[in-house]
């Protein structure tokens, strides 16, 4: 498929996530199959004053193209200059707009899905980048409980200039409660012309069959269920290929994964940057005997101590252990 002029080889795309899509996890899910990585959104704001963390999560290298880096803001004004800065120092080949996030923090400064109730904003923001920038402008909504104003503001977003537009099937006050509803991606794909990505619940080869089916959208974009689990990406990937499921020693790739992503880290300069221990307990989710590891790492700091602590978990579990034996918490 194509956004723009970026081709993008593959249906699934590593959704923008606040303290979680920093460059060495984002290059760790590309190695699995992430088609399309997206970085932790970026405040337009922070951007004009020069933050330092900032500027990290705009970071990424060569392998990770197409790469699209996530801005939000409640001026267009500020989202504009924001846009040509980041493209730059940055150079992503997508740059995507956030009118999504249910955060309160954002919807209470008039950001992220608080602009859904601003169609006409929405439609300011997106023409102004869009004239301004070189790269491809794309979009990331949240529904509204009113299928016909969604259907508006997606038909808003693409005569504005967008080249994609990813839709989450919840509202803002359902948070991430709830299943999301992608009836709103099935209509919005048959009613736009440009390429429409389905966000939500898509936790397995299962799930993205289903959605990538019922909702005919272009490609899947995978949040959550990739948190502590880059090689989602290769068991949904296997599943859409063959229809079966993908044997995995789940708690050894999960080892081999964490320790990848630690070298990563290092080799970007992340470290101090990166909550190693609340990420390190993600890796561990879904494994059985997880709970008491995650109790041990929350004791310590130490990438090695909490490694070895993941090596012991793994160590007690009958060798060559599928992804289907995985049910503890």
């Amino acid at each position: 498929m194509k956004i723009g002029n970026v081709k993008i080889n593959g249906h699934l795309f590593l959704a923008p996530m606040a303290d979680v899509t920093n460059p060495a996890f984002r290059m760790l899910c590309k190695k699995h199959g992430a088609a399309l990585t997206y970085s932790e959104m970026i405040s337009a704001d922070a951007v004009l004053h020069g933050n330092i963390r900032t500027a990290n999560r705009g970071l990424s290298s060569e392998e990770e193209k197409p790469f699209a880096i996530q801005l939000f803001g409640n001026s267009a004004a500020t989202i504009v200059n924001a846009s040509s800065i980041i493209e730059e120092r940055f150079c992503p080949d997508i740059i995507d707009l956030n009118f999504g996030c249910p955060a309160k923090v954002l919807v209470k400064d008039g950001s992220g899905s608080a602009l859904l109730d601003f169609p006409e904003k929405i439609r300011e923001i997106v023409s102004a980048v869009s004239g301004k920038v070189d790269a491809p402008v794309t979009a990331k909504i949240r529904v509204l409980h009113d299928m016909e104003k969604t259907l508006d503001i997606a038909r808003v977003i693409e005569e504005a200039g967008a080249g994609a537009i990813t839709v989450h099937g919840r509202t803002q006050a359902q948070q991430y409660a709830g299943k999301a509803e992608h009836e709103y991606a099935r209509k919005i794909k048959n009613e736009l012309s440009i390429p429409v990505i389905a966000n939500g619940d898509i936790s397995n080869g299962h799930s993205a069959k289903h959605v990538l089916e019922y909702t005919g959208c272009d490609a899947l974009m995978v949040g959550r269920a990739s948190m502590g689990n880059p090689h989602i990406f290769t068991e949904i990937s296997h599943f859409l290929r063959t229809g079966e499921q993908l044997p995995t020693d789940e708690c050894t790739q999960r080892l081999a994964d964490f320790k990848e992503y630690v070298r990563l880290l290092e080799l970007y300069g992340l470290e101090e940057y990166v909550d190693i221990r609340m990420h390190a307990r993600w890796f561990t989710r879904g494994i059985k005997g997880g709970r008491h590891v995650r109790q041990g790492i929350s004791g310590t700091r130490e990438k090695k101590s909490i490694i070895r602590l993941m090596e012991s978990l793994c160590a007690q579990l009958p060798s060559k252990a599928t992804n289907n034996d995985f049910h503890g918490k």
